[in-house]
């Protein structure tokens, strides 16, 4: 927009007219799906226990190194609006089940793939989406009748679980310590009747150093604090916890006030009346018969030196979800003000203690033991912080996939073989259909075999040639259960391999991965704002 004037004088607006791309049909529809396969081919060389990693290099130089499908559309730039789909289609499978981010959009790429050749022939978008959705339901019907029932009790079979989400990441060769982590987690705060179980009350943390075996599982919060004074005791035994929400301080008016003080008589007695405030609420806090103050706000050192005096360590500065998960872990209750500090309100635990790391003088809090065990922390050593966010990655993959279990106890097996014997079903079924979509059913049927054929690409097979074996050796000796050998341990049966899936997680995958190809499908007109041309 700009102003200028006529030869009168008068004055007039001259506007700047907006080009506009735009693309139609068919091209709109093949446009969508290229930029969708686009994304989803840098994706399949990071499936399977064998696939590769990538790094990303953030515009702070900050270095990322994963195969976690999820993290890695997320810490890439994408502008396309179809190629946001499909990093959007990865978050909701990492929000919902937590793993399987890789998978969902290989099985998304492909069937898009299959898809433009049917445009190809000359069928409508909408049958080849309808014919799609019909074959999902197939396949997702065909899961359930191959799945298997694991009792939630039986611990073994949800390590192997855990074991099988694990192994595709870069602590593989820890996975079993990690699976035992993970499953403890899990089990120590489900909720066994309503079949349920609150991740919210498993805390994740870290500290760089040391190795990755020396992850633990504490039955009890872990605080990146450390004792308000050097001369407390750092460890507490049965200790009797005040969570305080109340700072150490004297109470300030809500209103603008200023002291004027101007003698020496004044100060000693402002100072006698601050003291009096110190007092009393230490005196408080150790009336109620606490032994270890943890409070939210901080305080001053005349206060941490009456807390010494007394005999009562504190920790200060301690932040609102860890107050929250110390209430739910040592039964004790949030007080917000010192007069209501009660004994009844003391949080129990049976071991307090600061621990130290190495020559740095990094120390955190350990609150063990605690009264209730319904609120634990993963607590994970590696050897940078590269190393540590990406352990942090993988096990919470392997948690939620442990909690899908609780959930949902059925299981299928991995290495591909439920995707063959969906593409199997699938394909029988076609013949059933007289309307054009049996094309479409058939394509989702071939799209279905890109899982197995990339996992054995990644695993440095054929992937054709060991696909039409696998696959000919499941119609021949009617076993669901043969998938691709990635590991080369001798068998293709991953019942044997105990390479677990939950059937939750892979009717999930197929659905989600159905449904943003149905709407690429839809997309028949593309109109891009372009810049502005005077």
């Amino acid at each position: 927009m700009a102003l200028t004037f006529d030869e009168y004088g008068r004055p007039f607006l001259i506007l700047k007219e907006e080009t506009q791309e735009r693309v139609r049909g068919v091209e709109a529809q093949k446009a969508n799906i290229q930029a969708a396969r686009t994304l989803a081919n840098v994706l399949k060389t990071s499936l399977g226990p064998r696939g590769m990693d990538k790094m990303m290099v953030s515009p702070d130089s900050e270095v990322t190194v994963t195969n976690d499908g999820a993290t890695i559309l997320d810490s890439m730039d994408v502008e396309n609006p179809i190629a946001k789909l499909i990093v959007d289609l990865s978050k909701s499978q990492d929000d919902e089940i937590g793993d399987g981010t890789t998978g969902v959009v290989v099985l998304a790429g492909s069937l898009l793939e299959q898809a433009e050749g049917l445009l190809d022939k000359g069928i409508h978008g909408t049958r080849i989406a309808e014919g799609f959705e019909k074959a999902c339901e197939i396949a997702c019907e065909h899961l359930k009748s191959i799945s298997d029932t694991l009792a939630v009790d039986d611990t073994e079979s949800l390590r192997q679980t855990a074991r099988s989400t694990l192994n595709s990441k870069i602590i593989n060769k820890y996975r079993d310590h990690m699976a035992n982590i993970c499953v403890d987690a899990v089990l120590a705060v489900a909720d066994t009747e309503r079949k349920d179980v609150n991740l919210d009350l498993i805390k994740i943390e870290s500290k760089p150093g040391g190795r990755l075996e020396e992850t633990q599982l504490v039955r009890g919060i872990v605080l990146d604090k450390e004792i308000s004074h050097p001369q407390m005791p750092k460890e507490i035994k049965d200790a009797k916890v005040a969570i305080l929400t109340c700072p150490f301080e004297p109470p300030k008016p809500k209103t603008k006030h200023k002291v004027d003080v101007d003698s020496v008589e004044h100060y000693q007695e402002l100072h006698a009346i601050e003291q009096a405030y110190f007092r009393k609420q230490v005196e408080l806090c150790k009336a109620s018969g606490a032994t270890l103050i943890i409070c939210q706000w901080g305080f001053d050192d005349e206060a941490n030196y009456l807390l010494l005096k007394n005999d009562l360590p504190a920790v200060r500065w301690v932040g609102g979800v860890e107050i929250e998960l110390l209430a739910i872990a040592t039964g004790g209750r949030i007080v917000p003000r010192f007069e209501e500090l009660t004994e009844d309100k003391l949080g129990k635990a049976g071991m307090v203690r600061e621990v130290s790391f190495g020559t740095t003088k990094d120390r955190m809090m350990f609150i063990e033991d605690c009264s209730n065990s319904k609120a634990v922390t993963v607590f994970i050593r590696g050897g940078n912080k590269m190393i540590i966010e990406e352990a942090k990655r993988s096990i919470h993959d392997a948690i939620c996939m442990v909690r899908n279990l609780v959930r949902d106890n059925r299981i299928v097996y991995g290495g591909g073989s439920a995707e063959i014997s969906c593409s199997i079903a699938v394909e029988d079924a076609a013949d059933e259909i007289c309307s054009e979509e049996q094309y479409a059913v058939r394509a989702f049927s071939a799209a279905l075999d890109a899982v197995p054929i990339t996992l054995a690409e990644n695993s440095g097979l054929n992937g054709v040639v060991t696909l039409s074996s696998v696959r000919a050796e499941q119609q021949e000796q009617k076993n669901p259960y043969l998938g691709i050998d990635c590991m080369e341990r001798g068998t293709c049966d991953m019942k044997k391999q105990m390479v677990y899936e939950t059937l939750h997680g892979k009717t999930q995958q197929m659905r989600l991965a159905t449904q943003v190809v149905k709407m690429i499908l839809k997309i028949d007109d593309v109109i891009t704002q372009g810049e502005q041309q005077q």
